[in-house]
């Protein structure tokens, strides 16, 4: 009985790890789902969204997008949205983010010196949302003791 209990469990979680798996490979992402952390990004998306994300490096960068991002010293990505692009000579492109809720752009969010995003940076473009889905990650992360009761 065990043994298939430990079966059972062992291909929910290799049939689980594939799907993700599957989902980076479809949608060009390394994080093809995010939860929305913060309200910053109101009245858009509210604490607790979940995004769907895409990151297909031919789709050009518009401002007005709104796209997930990592930057250098932060373990958490940040849900922004673009608001300037500067696009060089040669077609590298640089731009700049800021929350919806928030008051000034997001260079002081940015690593020291750093004044502009490019490509790189880019986690993935929030393609679709299920509104407050990912609550359930938001209380695991604020109440530790949660995680112990599931």
């Amino acid at each position: 009985q065990l043994y298939y209990q430990v079966l059972n469990f062992a291909m929910i979680v290799s049939s689980a790890l594939m799907i993700w798996k599957g989902l980076i490979v479809i949608t060009g992402s390394e994080s093809p789902i995010v939860v929305v952390l913060s309200g910053s990004m109101e009245p858009a998306f509210h604490r607790g969204d979940l995004l769907f994300l895409t990151n297909f490096h031919d789709d050009p960068i518009r401002a007005g997008e709104i796209v997930v991002f990592k930057v250098e010293g932060r373990d958490i990505p940040i849900v922004h949205r673009v608001i300037k692009i500067h696009e060089k000579e040669n077609g590298d492109i640089k731009f700049l983010t800021k929350g919806d809720n928030n008051e000034v752009d997001d260079r002081g969010l940015y690593k020291e010196g750093q004044n502009w995003l490019e490509k790189k940076d880019v986690v993935g473009r929030a393609r679709g949302f299920l509104p407050y889905v990912g609550m359930v990650t938001i209380i695991m992360n604020d109440y530790p003791k949660f995680k112990v009761c599931i």
